[in-house]
């Protein structure tokens, strides 16, 4: 059944067209995530299908008695309804009155939301998106319209509510970057793209597939056509006489096929390797404290980062991530311990906190009052967070930092890296205020990366940037000549990216896993489960009475059994070659020191093998210690069971 079509719907802003005659439908059972690049109006199409903007032209048709229920952005409330008013204001009938509060507590509880009495105007923004999400599934609907679910949320309350819309039945529409959460859930992939509209019936691996099958046919017509084209070319000067219908007619097809348009190409964020050097001394946590009121956020943390460390934080909300990014990046001055950073780090902190400068913070993680007393009370220190002024052109911004960039192709202008972040000539020229969400955290992004960090500090750089951009940063990540530490509730992100993970926990606890995120949720599978064993073990123990123990089992009939260790996937990939790389690094070392020999009267060459070998013997040293730590394991896995 046909539930929502959208005909031939045209809509504009100012000069800038989102749609031109592009067309959608949802039927019952579809799960469509939408895909496409910042400012494509991704947020504008589920504003349409909810009912709260209409195209310019173009028809919006729903069936009868069809019920919709839309999740913005940015959620508005009435600040003086507690939490738990705000969640049942628009979900009680007298069909759900005895059940609704004990359902909307579940909900809440689930998102991280406790205080039912809280008032609204206590909470901050990533509390009001979780509200907010929590109304909207409460209510009996046809159709869910959700505009970036996972924004705010925790590890945990991602997988809940992946669980959740998975088993929902009716049909849902939602804008995510969370790829895995995507691929999960969507049975049907929409595209907007140059102000259409393209639909692909899989999830999203299938639409990757399909997209690049699309992109392959349209260069081969390409092809084909310029094949037509120049045989045609080779006919017409030869001088055909044009007396004939036949000429004429063959004359007129090749103008018609000479001015047809080719394929265009996507537009795809250019990322060029832009860092600087870094020292043997890079940052150094040694026994950091910090707390709020009374609670310890980071309890007694110590961690020497290496060259070209890979850092993932996780944890669940308000568990200190963001703490202890901002005390790495200067930011904040920790209660005890020593923080200690090289003479040639140079810090590049990419904040989840923006003052968008129109009375609120882009995805703040304080309510616009608290955010605002907190500017006040640390302007003076110059830690506040990142300002966008509205009135200011998108080329100054960016030429605040840097007139000219040095990357890996050369010396190129502030205006050559906003194209190359898709930010067109008139664009750079207009104000940053007539920028959507997605486009300003993407020119905050490019602010940050102008600067040449060696040390990229980055929280939550996956929310409101498109997944285009995303796979193009990882890229960027993976050749980054630095230090990368992020927190992210983006799994693939962490998946992608990191290479060592540290799950905060609490009582300010901060535990560390090697490898991405899925071989940490392993690991902390393994580690639950060996917890579980050490419990029954320790229970059989304590009722032995009389000289007989309670035999206890578990819910199969089965006596527990240890948990084996064993190497992650990570761990037994570098496991199988680390060896051959030291060989390889060592070789490499034994080359550089004949080199240096060979230059020891050409000094810019001396230079240049001297660095090399720096970075080398750096490297050399990080696989030792991997190799040390590996061959260890590989010991205790190969001993166990032998005592």
């Amino acid at each position: 059944m046909n539930l929502l079509t959208l005909d031939n719907i045209t809509k504009a802003y100012t000069d800038r067209k989102l749609f031109d005659r592009a067309s959608f439908y949802l039927q019952e059972g579809d799960k469509i995530g939408i895909v496409g690049i910042n400012g494509t109006g991704k947020s504008t199409l589920l504003k349409i299908m909810a009912g709260l903007e209409t195209p310019d032209e173009g028809e919006v048709i729903k069936a009868n008695h069809v019920v919709i229920r839309f999740l913005s952005q940015s959620p508005e409330f009435v600040d003086t309804d507690t939490v738990l008013k705000a969640v049942l204001r628009e979900n009680v009938n007298h069909h759900n009155e005895w059940t609704i509060e004990s359902d909307a507590k579940t909900i809440l509880t689930k998102l991280g939301i406790t205080n039912f009495d809280q008032p609204i105007s206590q909470l901050s923004g990533g509390q009001r998106k979780r509200i907010a999400l929590a109304s909207v599934l409460l209510a009996p609907t046809d159709i869910l319209v959700l505009d970036e679910p996972t924004n705010h949320l925790d590890n945990d309350m991602n997988d809940w509510l992946e669980d959740y819309l998975k088993k929902w039945k009716g049909s849902l529409v939602m804008v995510t970057h969370d790829r895995y959460f995507l691929d999960s859930i969507s049975n049907c992939i929409v595209e907007i793209d140059k102000g259409q509209i393209y639909r692909y019936q899989t999830n999203y691996s299938g639409y990757i597939e399909l997209k690049a099958e699309r992109d392959e046919m349209n260069q081969a017509s390409e092809r084909k056509r310029q094949s037509i084209l120049k045989t045609e070319l080779v006919w017409i000067q030869r001088g055909a006489r044009a007396r004939s219908t036949k000429q004429k007619s063959r004359i007129e097809r090749f103008d018609a096929m000479k001015n047809l348009s080719g394929p265009v190409a996507d537009e795809k964020v250019i990322l060029s390797s832009v860092s600087s050097r870094m020292g043997k001394t890079t940052v150094e946590l040694d026994h950091i404290t910090k707390g709020y009121d009374g609670r310890i956020l980071i309890k007694d943390f110590s961690y020497i980062f290496l060259k070209e460390d890979r850092i993932g934080f996780i944890g669940s909300n308000g568990s200190g991530k963001t703490t202890l990014m901002k005390i790495i990046a200067g930011k904040l001055q920790q209660d005890s311990g020593e923080r200690i950073v090289g003479q040639t780090v140079k810090i590049g902190y990419y904040t989840q906190e923006i003052d968008s400068g129109d009375g609120g913070v882009l995805n703040e993680n304080k309510s616009s009052k608290e955010y605002r007393e907190q500017l006040a009370r640390e302007d003076a220190n110059k830690n506040r967070v990142e300002y966008m002024n509205p009135a200011i052109r998108v080329i100054d911004y960016i030429k605040d930092i840097a007139e000219y960039v040095q990357t890996e192709d050369g010396s190129i202008s502030a205006s050559q890296m906003l194209e190359r972040f898709l930010f067109t000539p008139d664009q750079q020229y207009s104000p940053i205020g007539k920028l959507s969400g997605g486009e300003k955290r993407r020119l905050n992004l490019l602010k940050v990366l102008v600067d040449a960090p060696n040390v990229l500090v980055m929280d939550e750089p996956t929310n409101d940037l498109d997944i285009t951009t995303l796979t193009i940063l990882e890229d960027y990540l993976d050749h980054f000549p630095g230090i990368v530490i992020t927190v992210s509730h983006d799994r693939y992100f962490l998946d992608r990216t990191v290479k060592r993970i540290f799950a905060f926990g609490d009582n300010g606890s901060i535990k560390q896993y090697e490898g991405g995120y899925t071989d940490y949720t392993i690991r902390r599978t393994e580690e639950e489960e060996e917890q579980q064993v050490t419990e029954i073990l320790q229970t059989s123990v304590s009722n032995k009475t009389g000289g007989t123990t309670v035999n206890i089992q578990d819910n199969k009939g089965n006596r527990p059994k240890e948990r084996k260790l064993k190497f992650t996937f990570q761990e037994q990939k570098d496991y199988e070659t680390i060896e051959q790389d030291i060989a390889g690094l060592e070789e490499k070392l034994e080359k550089l020191e004949n080199d240096i020999l060979a230059s020891s009267r050409d000094f810019v060459k001396l230079n240049e093998f001297t660095g090399e070998k720096e970075k080398t013997e750096q490297q050399l040293e990080e696989k030792m210690q991997r190799w040390m730590y590996l061959e260890d394991l590989a010991s205790q896995i190969a001993n166990q069971g032998k005592e």
